[in-house]
């Protein structure tokens, strides 16, 4: 059987911490800056931890199973 690719996307936007959970970057923080206010930026500038809603497909698209 072959193996199993991991999605070449998801393996450049998720990381993993230390005790397994993973990681991940806000959205709405590449472009048009200039009319969010820097607090806005500032709160997304931070990492979030992925949700346990979306921790399934998270791990099909890095074939962790």
């Amino acid at each position: 059987m072959p193996k199993v690719k991991t999605n070449s996307g998801a393996k450049k936007r998720f990381t993993f911490t230390g005790t397994g959970k993973v990681k991940r970057h806000h959205a709405y923080h590449s472009h048009i800056l200039t009319k969010k206010t820097k607090k806005q930026k500032r709160n997304l500038d931070h990492s979030a931890i992925v949700v346990r809603e979306n921790m399934k497909q998270v791990r099909d698209l890095l074939c962790l199973r």
